[in-house]
């Protein structure tokens, strides 16, 4: 039969068998029998002139996307990209000929809102956007490595707004952590703030993983953002929250206790505890991550070298780090009075003139 209804999805497969070719099954995914039917005879068609003609079938954007996230596996983003295919999936057909696709058609299907089920939808921001064209330029980058397409179509990037650099004084983060009201989060904020760490290496840290006596944690190259394994030094606030926690920590440093009184996993930070601690704190439009953001540039503010803070922070170029250098003391202040002019002239003309004898 070449093609036959799935009962239980009603989703069309199709069944292609050629003499001298591996026989063909797959779904069509659809629930459309004239739309099954035509995919059908396009792929036999194509497979007949590949076999009598010699000439290369079309690859699928299917194929395409399972080969780039085969190569992508063990990468810290990983997820990430299975997330950008399944919409690029939807969006653009799964059985889609790798070689149709052009700028044109896949600009129009980028994703315009989002769709959180409990959440009004707003518009994506130009970053996100970013992301899913990443995902995409190396779906077709591969695609044209692998000889499938004579060269990928040209995608622009979305401008994005200046990095941002939100940063607090110590008063004010102190009454911040505070005013946290829960207390793992009070933890982590203060782990945070005095470590650099983001909050998912925070989340992910194993006890096996802190070495107390000499004063390190390790972020292991699986949960970095950067895809490198650093050692994080514990100054005596974080390490004072540390030895705590370890003496009931189970499978990580942070955890939280359930209904049973069994400690659990903590999946994300509380975003609802931390927007009501900043409130109380009267602070505005600061985010959790923006706590990295003040350990960062408490740091410049110290005369911290931007090339010791960017392997304290984990960033993988120096150019991250450049957007904290306009907060280090300046290097250049005492040669500032090299060349005057006006007081200068001034103390020339105060200065009492001796008389010669």
């Amino acid at each position: 039969m070449p093609i036959r209804k799935n009962p239980s999805s009603g989703i069309w497969w199709i069944d292609i068998r050629a003499p001298g070719v591996p026989r063909i099954r797959r779904s069509s995914g659809t629930t459309d029998k004239q739309a099954a039917q035509e995919l059908h005879d396009r792929v036999k068609a194509d497979l007949w002139r590949s076999t009598k003609l010699g000439e290369e079938p079309d690859h699928t954007f299917d194929e395409a996307a399972l080969g780039m996230l085969k190569l992508a596996e063990g990468q810290s983003d990983y997820e990430s990209k299975v997330r950008h295919v399944q919409y690029w999936r939807a969006a653009l057909g799964a059985s889609t000929p790798i070689r149709s696709l052009t700028a044109g058609n896949i600009l129009q299907k980028l994703p315009t809102h989002t769709t959180h089920k409990h959440r009004k939808a707003k518009p994506v921001s130009a970053a996100t956007k970013n992301r899913y064209l990443a995902t995409i330029k190396r779906i077709l980058t591969l695609a044209t490595e692998w000889g499938w397409i004579s060269r990928p179509p040209k995608l622009s990037k979305f401008q994005e707004p200046d990095k941002r650099v939100r940063f607090e004084s110590k008063p004010v983060i102190k009454a911040l952590i505070d005013a946290i009201s829960i207390e793992w989060m009070r933890d982590i904020a203060l782990v945070a703030v005095t470590t650099g760490m983001r909050a998912d290496e925070l989340l992910s840290l194993e006890p096996k993983n802190v070495d107390l006596p000499n004063r390190n944690a390790w972020v292991i190259a699986e949960e970095a953002k950067s895809g490198y394994a650093r050692a994080v030094p514990l100054n005596a606030d974080a390490l004072a929250v540390i030895a705590r926690r370890l003496k009931t920590a189970q499978q990580y440093v942070f955890e939280r206790a359930t209904k049973d009184g069994k400690p659990s996993r903590i999946s994300q930070i509380d975003d609802r505890c931390f927007k009501r601690a900043c409130a109380t704190a009267q602070i505005t439009d600061f985010r959790f991550h923006d706590l990295r953001h003040t350990w960062a540039s408490w740091h410049v503010q110290a005369g911290t070298p931007l090339l010791v803070l960017k392997d304290l922070g984990g960033w993988e170029t120096l150019d991250m780090v450049q957007r904290y250098a306009h907060l280090a003391p300046s290097h250049l202040a005492h040669h500032a009075e090299t060349v005057t002019f006006w007081s200068q002239q001034e103390a020339e003309t105060k200065t009492p003139l001796r008389r010669v004898v």
